[in-house]
This record gives structure tokens, sequence and C-alpha cells, in this order.
């Protein structure tokens, strides 16, 4: 039984938002920032652990909640080793690859560590769900088409599982005996097939798949190649185009989908055009998926940010609609996710994962 508090962190880069639940009952959620001037401080993104944890220990002091009355603390996961997905138990080992960024270093990093200490304090579990480090792929879907350069699997695993647990819910399905393809819109896109729970195939968000508002999605390598060599950008640059500049930033100067709405609405049809080619490429990535799993499709589940826009998803349900049914569930709830996450372990419906245990660590 969840008698006390679950306490969700998100630490993002100029914020962290933090939710008290009890059960599934949302008691409070804030979205703290911290002023460029006061990050600019740190020379590190794990230096901030100190200030991040002072903020939400003052938020709690607000709130009139007792560091007792919470049963559980759950973080966002980082970019961890690759590794399954699941709710995981925050030990030291992956205290330590959090800290060195093992994949990168981002401010999601910091949920286990803030979580694991302040559990620490008050003897309760601390847990990470679902991070973007989740790879479940099955090796097929690792083989790019050139030895050296292998598919990676970095997906918005959180909400991706998090919304095809609340359709099967819903439609009266079982997670683990079932077949999805989930396509998550949002500033990056992941479109995933799930089978029987587990995500084995994606695009890498980054790199690969759909253009999003800022990212280019997959380009003609031949003439990304021309580009690099061409002696007109720094490496840098390239970055900055592909995760940036590309997308509706670089067709429309914008990466806002509700400015793209509202210039089509005044008759934009360049506008209109752009957000079509979106969903164009959307529907093209997911009738692949739908090749990963034989068309044996129960639904197709659009979500994330860009799924409230009624025009991308209409003309998505246009091109995929012979596939399957497909369930809008618009927008990311990432702190609930994390609550349901930490609550399946303290009911007993799933065990905690155990890092060390699931991953590959050498030495």
């Amino acid at each position: 039984m969840c008698k006390g508090y679950i306490l969700a962190i998100n630490p993002g880069s100029t914020s962290t938002k933090i939710a008290l639940y009890k059960g599934e009952e949302s008691i409070a959620v804030e979205n703290l920032s911290h002023s460029p001037e006061e990050i600019a401080m740190y020379d590190s993104i794990y230096l901030q652990k100190d200030m991040r944890e002072e903020v939400i220990l003052n938020w709690l002091k607000s709130k009139n909640v007792d560091l007792n009355e919470i049963q559980a603390i759950v973080g966002r996961g980082g970019l961890l080793r690759p590794m399954p997905g699941g709710t995981y138990k925050v030990t030291p080992k992956m205290i330590e690859d959090l800290k060195a960024g093992y994949q990168g270093q981002h401010a999601s990093n910091l949920g286990g560590i803030i979580a694991f200490h302040m559990a620490n304090r008050i003897n309760v579990p601390a847990f990470i769900v679902d991070p973007v480090a989740v790879d479940e792929m099955d090796d097929i879907a690792r083989i790019s088409g050139m030895l050296e350069i292998p598919r990676r699997s970095l997906v918005h695993a959180l909400n991706i599982k998090a919304v095809t647990r609340r359709v099967c819910e819903r439609t009266n399905k079982d997670f683990y005996n079932s077949s999805f393809i989930v396509a998550h819109l949002g500033g990056g896109i992941s479109v995933a097939p799930l089978k029987d729970g587990r995500i084995i195939d994606v695009n890498n968000a980054n790199e690969d798949g759909p253009f999003s508002p800022e990212r280019s999605g997959g380009l003609p390598v031949g003439d990304m190649v021309k580009m690099a060599f061409s002696g007109e950008y720094t490496q840098a640059e390239l970055k900055k185009m592909i995760i940036g500049k590309s997308g509706f930033v670089g067709y429309l100067g914008t990466n806002d989908g509700r400015e793209v709405s509202k210039r089509m609405e005044k008759g934009d049809k360049k506008a209109e055009f752009i957000l079509y080619a979106m969903a164009y490429q959307i529907a093209k990535e997911i009738g692949a998926m739908a090749t990963v799993l034989n068309g044996k499709v129960d639904a197709i589940v659009l979500t994330g940010g860009l799924a409230y826009n009624e025009k991308l998803t209409g003309w998505i349900k246009e091109m995929v609609g012979f596939i399957s049914p497909i369930e809008l569930v618009p927008g990311e709830d990432e702190m609930l996710a994390l609550s349901q996450g930490a609550l399946r372990i303290l009911k007993g419906e799933e065990r905690a994962k155990i890092y060390e245990e699931e991953v590959h660590i050498n030495g």
C-alpha cells in the first residue's frame, strides 16, 4: 500500500520540475526555474546538485510537507548505459555513471542523483523509471548498413511506455501481450514499435527518422558528407544545424507548432506544406515500423505535445489508418509516469530492477 507521498523530480536545463503524489492522485506540481546566471555559476551539471536539492527542500517546506511523510522518491533517469525498460532502484554504481554522464551530460542525470541523496536522509527507496537510455532493440534493428556505425536506441521511453499502459487499461489489453506503434511527437520525434512491453526498434530522434520543430531527422548521407568537407562549416556549426536550426526552424523560422498553425489560419501555404511534410514523414516511419510487427498492430498511438495539433494528427490518420485503430494521447505527463513507475513497485505489482544486474559493466 502507498500510504505516504511519492516525490517525483525531473531536472531540466534551466528548471527543476517536482511533484507530490498520493497513489496516482496529484497533490502538487511545480516547475521551479533557475536563472541562466545561477546555472552559469557551476562548472558541471553534477555541481548543481546541492543548489537544486535546496530548492526542492524549500518547496516542500512551503507546502508544509514533512520529509518523514514521503514514502519514496523517484527521479528522471539520465544518460546511463543501454538498459532494459522498467523501474530501477538507484544504486551507487548508477550514481557513478550518472555523475560521469556515461552517454553524455544532461540535466536529467541529476534526477537519480538527487533522489538517491534525499532518500538516504529519510531512509526510503529511490527510483528512476524508463530513462532515455532504455535499449530493448532486437539485434536485427541495430544493423545500419555500415559496420562502424550501429543503430542506437535513445528514446522517449518514459512517455512511450506510460501512454501505452494507459491505452491498454482503456482497451482492456495486456501490456505484456500486445503490439503497438507509438509516435512521440515533441521537440524530438520517436516512432517505436512495442511488442509485449518491449521497444524493439526506434529511430534516434536526434539524427534519424522524421524532422521535428528543431531537428533535421534523417538526411541524405552523401550530401551531408559533402557539407562536412566543404570547408564552409565547423563540426559544431553542423551539429547545431542538425539539432537546433533544422525542421520548422530551418523552413519557417520558428520552433513553435502553435505559431505554424496560426500562420496556416492566415493562409500561409508554405507553413501548411511544411506541416504536411512532417505528417508525411511521420506516417512513413509508422508504416516502416508496422513491417517490424509483421502488420499485427493492436493500435497506433500518437502522443507528445505536437499531438494536440489536429491538422497534423488528422493527416497522419488519413495516411496510416488502414494499418490499425489510432489512439490519440496528446501531451506528455512525465511526472505522473514517474510516480506510477514507483507506485507499481510499492504496491508489489513489479520488482524493482537493479542496474548492475541489467547492464553490461566491464571491470
